[in-house]
Order: structure tokens, then C-alpha cells, then sequence
């Protein structure tokens, strides 16, 4: 059965607030004039999108700046969903690449509108500028270079794949021909290189 539109709306607020300091102020004064539509778009975004199972919340938010980008939405849409994309985990490196992604789909001139508004979101925030490499693109060097810590494990398994699972933690995931079991090297990522890298194995 349907939620009823109120109960959504009530569960979004709750869920923007979570992920965004002063997330109830920004959403009264977001929608002071018209606050049925803040009802409506809270309640569909963050109270029934948001709680879908199917996608994470980083990727389901990394969609959505595409979208954004895509649609040429460079005020507030751009600057609450830089927010709640952060909040769940993207890094600002991937932000600036879901914004080259969507160059190549949606055209440059959008593109650039978007990375004009995120120098000033970036500033506004503290981040640096240009970001650092992302988490991912860290570990995909540490496992290139010579001598890595995880080596002798990486050449047990013909195939891996590479997942980052937040900001500064990335997964490889090792698998084996067949059933045979694989490996997962977890990593953090602190300053721009590998702090640790940690190997599971099934028992």
C-alpha cells in the first residue's frame, strides 16, 4: 500500500536534515511560497527515492547531480544535492568527474555552467581546488605500483574489481574460476595514498 503524501514528506525532512546541517531552515525558506511543492519534492525525493533499495546512496546521488548537470540546473538543485552527495559519501573528485561524465551526454555548455557554480559551492564549502585524486583513483595506482602490499594476493585471482564504498575507503574484491572462493582487499585512503590495506579471505 502507498504511503500517504504526508508521511513521506515527514520521513524526507527527517532524512534531509540528517544529511545536511541546518537541513529544516534550508527547506523552509526553500519553499516559504509555495510550500506544497516542498511537500511534494521532499516527500518524493528523501522520503520515497532515497529509501529504495535497489541503489546505494552515493549512486543514487552521484545519478542525480547528473541529471541536474544535464537539465542545466546550476542553482539550487546543484547546491543542495553537492550536499547531500557529499553527505553520503561521494568525494568532490567525483563529483568533478560525474561532471565530465555528463559533458559527453548532455554537451559542454552545461558542463561548464555546472563547473563554474562548483568553484564557488567548493569555496563556499572549503574544499580545495582542483580536489584530490579520489579514493579509487589512489588505490589504482597503489595496486600498479611495484612491490604493493597485496601483490602476492592479487596474482592468486585472473580477475578484480575495484568499488569505492565512500570518500576514503575502497574495495577490491579478488575472484577465483568457478565456485573457488576470492579475496577482498579493503583499503583506506588518508592524505593521497593507502593507510592500510586489510585482506579478508572465507573461511
Amino acid at each position: 500500500m502507498t504511503e500517504p503524501m504526508d508521511q513521506l514528506h515527514d520521513r524526507g525532512r527527517a532524512t534531509f536534515a540528517e544529511l545536511v546541517d541546518g537541513g529544516e531552515a534550508r527547506l523552509e525558506a526553500l519553499f516559504a511560497t509555495v510550500p506544497a511543492l516542498g511537500e511534494l519534492a521532499v516527500g518524493t525525493v528523501y522520503g520515497h527515492l532515497h529509501e529504495r533499495p535497489a541503489l546505494d546512496a552515493r549512486t543514487r546521488e552521484a545519478a542525480t547531480l547528473a541529471a541536474i548537470i544535464a537539465a542545466g540546473m546550476v542553482g539550487p538543485p546543484l547546491s543542495v544535492h553537492l550536499r547531500t552527495g557529499l553527505a553520503a559519501g561521494l568525494s568532490p573528485a567525483e563529483v568533478g568527474e560525474v561532471v565530465v561524465q555528463t559533458a559527453a551526454f548532455a554537451g559542454f555548455p552545461r558542463a561548464v555552467s555546472a563547473a563554474d557554480q562548483l568553484n564557488r559551492l567548493f569555496e563556499g564549502h572549503g574544499l580545495p581546488i582542483p580536489p584530490p585524486p579520489s579514493a579509487r583513483e589512489v588505490v589504482l595506482g597503489y595496486l600498479e605500483a611495484p612491490g604493493a602490499e597485496v601483490a602476492e594476493v592479487l596474482a592468486e585471482f585472473p580477475r578484480t574489481e575495484v568499488q569505492a564504498a565512500g570518500p576514503d575507503r575502497v574495495l577490491v574484491s579478488c575472484f577465483g574460476t568457478g565456485p573457488a572462493p576470492g579475496a577482498v582487499v579493503h583499503c583506506v585512503v588518508a592524505g593521497g595514498e593507502v593507510a592500510f590495506a586489510t585482506v579478508f579471505r572465507p573461511r
